[in-house]
């Protein structure tokens, strides 16, 4: 009897999933990989940082997900290795897998860009580990600040892409509606947020109308913006700009840039820009045809954003190309269906910039940047208790505004 197709996905994001999710219906073998037991919807991390949703909230067990299929087998393990040669990865336990094709969606990890001090003293929300201990310092922060052990707890967000933008406006609106009801004991000069950005403008990838109305949105609601302003140190207790400015910061919250992880380089694959592997249009390794990257890893010729869309939409090929390459028919090349892109600023002002060049910002985009958001989460219990926290928190009574010292 003939051995059934052995894929390994390794990597259990948006792209990992998908692509398990289309191996799946193929009958082939899927073992999924990755060094969590759970799943994180990364999109709403910054939500878990200010409290504002719980951890189970955004993460689904890996497990759960798999056990949808029965050619489907998970395995928790951290990849250390790649053996193209071997058609083999290793694990950091030393276990391993032999597989006849391999989908590498392990996603990157956060950029210093070499800015001295900011590995050591900035925070970054790249994982639900970083959001959940983001979440227990403000918290400590605040708390001090109360009960006078500190003067005050001033947050500096730096990076004014999606993710800057939408967590300096959380921190601002859980500064101004919030806190008067949690810690009644701090002055509202005692906290504030600056969102650092080196353009003059914030969400670089959408159009100006939306970048301005965008900007408005954050001043309004308190964020100080320091725009065209490139960091040239981070301190335990301030920020420094490169005109020599010193920005006071409690917490300083890096949302700037991403790039490959070191070990990429060991693997034997070949690599571009910011470390991301070099793909043929197919999204698979020349050299090692049975090799596909989807997701934030994947580099040339065509590297898109490193976005949940994009993501999604290479893993689900990667997965095609698999399946018909079992069946021996050819790969074809990856092409890529721009939904448009959205961030959200706040409370009913969101911005939405649709690949056809219509745009929107306000209420309309904000209803439907929520309901977009927990139509992709994992399992039926995360959406309601997603939708239900938005709600609660946004339009719900003010006292039920949630508290960062729970």
């Amino acid at each position: 009897m003939a051995q059934r197709t052995r894929v390994v996905v390794v990597g259990a994001g948006f792209a990992g999933l998908a692509a398990t999710r289309t191996l799946a219906r193929t009958g082939v073998l899927v073992t999924l990989v990755d060094r969590n037991a759970y799943a994180t919807f990364q999109p709403l991390l910054y939500q878990v940082a200010t409290a504002g949703m719980g951890a189970s909230d955004v993460s689904y067990p890996v497990r759960t997900f798999a056990a949808r299929w029965p050619n489907v087998r998970t395995r928790k393990a951290v990849l250390s290795k790649v053996l193209p040669g071997e058609r083999r990865v290793e694990f950091e336990d030393g276990s391993g897998l032999d597989y006849d094709y391999l989908v590498i969606a392990t996603g990157v990890t956060t950029n210093w860009l070499g800015v001295e001090g900011a590995q050591e003293n900035a925070h970054p929300i790249y994982s639900l580990r970083d959001a959940t201990e983001m979440r227990d310092r403000l918290g400590r922060l605040l708390e001090e600040t109360a009960t006078g052990r500190r003067e005050g707890t001033h947050v500096v967000v730096v990076g004014a892409g999606a993710t800057g933008v939408e967590m300096a406006g959380t921190l601002a609106e859980l500064r101004r509606r919030t806190l008067p009801l949690t810690f009644p004991e701090i002055r509202p000069d005692q906290t504030s947020v600056t969102l650092v950005e080196r353009f003059d403008y914030v969400l670089s990838p959408y159009k100006p109308r939306l970048r301005s109305a965008a900007a408005r949105a954050l001043s309004k609601r308190g964020v100080r913006l320091r725009l065209g302003s490139t960091v040239a140190a981070v301190e335990p207790d301030a920020v420094v700009l490169s005109d020599g400015t010193r920005l006071p910061s409690d917490l300083t919250v890096w949302a700037l840039g991403v790039a490959a992880p070191q070990q990429v380089a060991d693997w034997g694959l070949p690599q571009g820009k910011g470390g991301r592997i070099v793909l043929t249009e197919a999204l698979n390794v020349a050299e090692h045809p049975e090799i596909f990257v989807a997701g934030d890893l994947a580099g040339p010729p065509a590297p898109q954003a490193q976005l949940a869309q994009p993501a999604i939409q290479m893993g689900e090929h990667a997965g095609r190309q698999i399946a018909a390459a079992v069946q021996g028919r050819p790969a074809a090349p990856f092409r890529y269906r721009d939904p448009g892109i959205m961030a959200t600023v706040g409370k009913a002002e969101a911005v939405l910039q649709l690949p056809n060049g219509l745009t929107a910002h306000g209420l309309a985009a904000w209803l439907a940047w929520i309901f977009i958001h927990v139509r992709y989460l994992l399992g039926g219990r995360n959406r309601m208790n997603v939708l239900i926290n938005f709600f609660w928190r946004y339009a719900g009574p003010p006292h039920s505004a949630a508290s960062v010292s729970q």
